[in-house]
C-alpha cells in the first residue's frame, strides 16, 4: 500500500489533494496534517510513508524552513512542494534543498496526479509551464552549499539545530528531547564543527537564509 502524507493547513485543498491522490494511485493511504509539528509527528510514528506533500507555508514552517526540516531529520521520505507561488526562483530553491517536485495549487487534478505517480516511481515532476524555464536557471551556490551543509547533521542534530534556531538552551533543548545536557553540548559542538559556524548567533544566520523574500510568499 502506498502512503502519502498531505501537509496543508487549508482544508479544502488537502481535500482535494487527497482526492487526486485516490485518483492517480491505486491502493493509496493518506494522511493529513495542518502544521509542521504534527507533520513531524506523523513521520515519526509512521516510517512507511512514501512521499509527503508538502505546503510551504503553514504553521510552524515558514519559507524554506520546513522542507529543511523534513530533509535533515526524514532524508529518506520523498518530498513534493505545494505552493500558490509559483515563482521561478522560489522553484529552484526548492529543488536546491532537496524537494523531489513542485505542484502549484493552480495545478489540475490530473497534473496534481501526474506529480505523484512520478515521485513515486522514483523521478522528478515540475509544471510544464515552468520547466523550461527553472532547468535554464542556475542554481545558486549558497543554496547548495547551505544544504550540502545540512545535510551532514544526523537526524537528531538536526533537531538540536531546529530548537537552537527557536533559541532555546542546551538544558531546555535536553528537556524537549528527553536527553541529557551533556548530550546536547556534544551535539551543538558536532553542529558547529559541520555547519562551519563558531556559534548559536552564525548557526542562527544560516538557519535565517531558508526564509523566502515577501514576493516569494504564499
Amino acid at each position: 500500500m502506498t502512503r502519502l502524507l498531505i501537509a496543508d493547513d487549508h482544508p479544502l485543498f488537502r481535500a482535494a489533494l487527497r482526492q487526486a491522490a485516490n485518483d492517480s494511485v491505486d491502493n493509496c493511504a493518506v494522511v493529513e496534517a495542518d502544521d509542521l509539528e504534527s507533520v513531524l509527528d506523523a513521520l515519526a510514528g509512521d516510517p512507511d510513508i512514501d512521499l509527503v506533500l508538502l505546503d510551504l507555508h503553514m504553521p510552524g514552517s515558514q519559507g524554506l524552513s520546513g522542507l529543511a526540516t523534513l530533509r535533515g531529520q526524514f532524508p529518506g521520505v520523498a518530498v513534493l512542494v505545494v505552493s500558490a507561488h509559483d515563482e521561478v526562483r522560489t522553484v529552484r530553491r526548492a529543488l536546491d534543498h532537496g524537494a523531489a517536485g513542485f505542484i502549484p495549487k493552480s495545478a489540475s487534478p490530473v497534473e496534481i496526479g501526474d506529480a505523484i505517480r512520478s515521485v513515486l516511481d522514483c523521478g522528478s515532476w515540475l509544471p510544464p509551464a515552468l520547466a523550461q524555464a527553472i532547468k535554464a536557471l542556475p542554481a545558486d551556490p549558497s543554496d547548495l552549499d547551505l544544504a550540502s551543509r545540512l545535510a551532514r547533521l544526523t537526524e537528531q542534530q538536526y533537531r538540536v539545530l531546529a530548537l537552537l534556531g527557536e533559541g532555546l538552551l542546551n538544558k531546555q533543548i535536553a528537556d524537549r528531547l528527553t536527553i541529557q545536557e551533556r548530550t546536547v553540548k556534544a551535539h551543538v559542538t558536532a553542529i558547529f564543527e559541520k555547519l562551519g559556524v563558531r556559534n548559536r548567533t552564525q548557526a542562527g544566520v544560516l538557519l535565517h537564509s531558508l526564509d523566502l523574500s515577501d514576493s516569494a510568499r504564499i
